[in-house]
C-alpha cells in the first residue's frame, strides 16, 4: 500500500510549505523507519521485520531522498530531529490505519483493532483488575495497551492521536476533546494505624491545620483544591513535604511517614494493612472521566472499551470506599 502525495517544486527560503509535496512514500517504509527507532538498530529492525539488513536500509534511504532530509544519524544510529519527528507523525498514521481496517472487517458481536488507553494511577490501580478481565471477556479480539500518567500527560498523547482515549482527572477545556464523567470519588485523609489521628473517623480542615501533612505541590491540581477549600475557612494547610506523584505520598503515609490527603481510589478497597482511612467531608470530590479526540471519530474498538468501562464502574463503583456513582453525584459545569 503506498501514500499517494503530490510532488512539489524545490522550495524556495521565502515559499509558503505546501502540506502535499512528496510522492509514492510507502507505508513499509515507515514501518521499517518505526522499527529502527524501536529495536535501536538497521539490524536489529531487520530482525524483528524478518528481512535483511540492506533491504532496511534501501527502505530508509528512499524514504530519506523522498523527504530530503536525513532521518538516521549512520555513526550512531539514533534518530535525527526530523527522523523522530516522522516516527512520531508515522505511529499515529499506522495506528489510523489499523483502525480503519479493524472496523471495516468488524460488526458489534465480534469488534477487534487496537486501543491505546492512558489512564491517572489512582483510577488505574483500582480499575484495571476489573476491567481488563471485562474487556477480554465481552470484546476478546480487542488488544489494549495501557499507559500510565497523570492528566496533564496524558491529554497531550491524546490530542497528538498517540492515545485514543484517557481515563482522568475531570474537567477538560479543550474544543478538540469531548469526555464524559465515570465517577466522584472523595479526597480523605490516609494515616499510618499507629499515627495519632487514626482513633478518628472523621475530621474537618481545621483540624488537619494542627500539624504538617504530606501534600502535593503547589503547581498541580490537587493541591489547588486543597488550598483553596483551606483558605474558604481562612486556613493554611501545613506541608510536612510536598511529594509529586499521588501513588508515593501514599506509599509514605503507608509507611509511616505521615499523613496525606488522597483520592479515594488511592487506597482500593481489597487493601488491607495497618492505615486508616478517615473523611474530611468539607474537602470537594474529585471527578474522574473518560476523554478522547472530537476528530476524528474513535474507532469501534474504542467506542466499546469506553462502554465496557462505564459498566464496570456502575456495577462495582459502590464497593469501592469513597466513590460514588449515577446522576446528580458529578454536576460539571465549564468554566468561562
Amino acid at each position: 500500500m503506498s501514500i499517494m502525495l503530490q510532488k512539489g517544486p524545490a522550495l524556495k527560503a521565502n515559499d509558503k510549505i505546501s502540506p502535499i509535496i512528496f510522492s509514492d512514500m510507502e507505508l513499509r517504509q515507515l514501518e521499517i523507519l518505526i522499527s529502527i527507532a524501536d529495536h535501536g538498530s538497521f539490524s536489529g529492525a531487520a530482525k524483528a521485520l524478518a528481512t535483511v539488513q540492506s533491504n532496511v536500509s534501501a527502505h530508509i534511504s528512499r524514504l530519506e531522498k523522498e523527504l530530503a532530509t536525513s532521518l538516521i544519524d549512520r555513526s550512531s544510529g539514533r534518530l535525527t530531529e526530523d527522523g523522530q519527528i516522522v516516527v512520531d507523525r508515522a505511529r499515529r498514521v499506522l495506528n489510523q490505519i489499523q483502525d480503519i481496517v479493524a472496523d471495516v472487517h468488524s460488526n458489534e458481536k465480534d469488534i477487534k483493532g487496537e486501543v491505546r488507553l492512558g489512564c491517572i494511577g489512582t483510577t488505574g490501580r483500582w480499575l484495571m483488575p476489573r476491567f481488563l478481565p471485562a474487556v477480554a471477556k465481552s470484546h476478546p479480539n480487542i488488544q489494549l495497551i495501557i499507559s500510565e500518567g497523570s492528566t496533564s500527560s496524558l491529554l497531550p498523547r491524546v490530542l497528538d492521536g498517540s492515545l485514543d482515549a484517557a481515563i482522568v482527572h475531570l474537567t477538560i477545556q479543550d474544543d478538540n476533546l469531548e469526555s464524559f464523567p465515570l465517577f466522584a470519588e472523595h479526597l480523605i485523609l490516609l494515616v499510618h494505624a499507629k499515627h495519632e489521628w487514626a482513633e478518628h473517623d472523621k475530621m474537618t480542615i481545621q483540624e488537619l491545620t494542627t500539624r504538617p501533612l504530606l501534600l502535593p505541590p503547589k503547581n498541580t491540581s490537587m493541591r489547588r483544591i486543597l488550598d483553596r477549600a483551606a483558605g474558604s475557612q481562612r486556613l493554611v494547610l501545613q506541608s510536612q513535604a510536598e511529594i509529586d506523584g499521588v501513588r508515593l505520598l501514599t506509599s509514605l503515609a503507608f509507611e509511616g511517614f505521615g499523613a496525606a490527603i488522597v483520592p479515594a481510589t488511592a487506597v482500593p478497597g481489597w487493601l488491607k494493612g495497618e492505615f486508616k482511612r478517615i473523611e474530611v467531608p468539607e474537602l470537594p470530590r474529585r471527578v474522574v472521566g473518560w476523554v478522547q479526540r472530537s476528530r476524528p471519530l474513535p474507532s469501534k474498538a474504542t467506542q466499546a472499551t469506553a462502554i465496557v468501562a462505564r459498566q464496570v464502574i456502575e456495577r462495582t463503583g459502590d464497593r469501592q470506599p469513597g466513590v460514588h456513582i449515577g446522576k446528580g453525584v458529578f454536576p460539571l459545569k465549564r468554566s468561562s
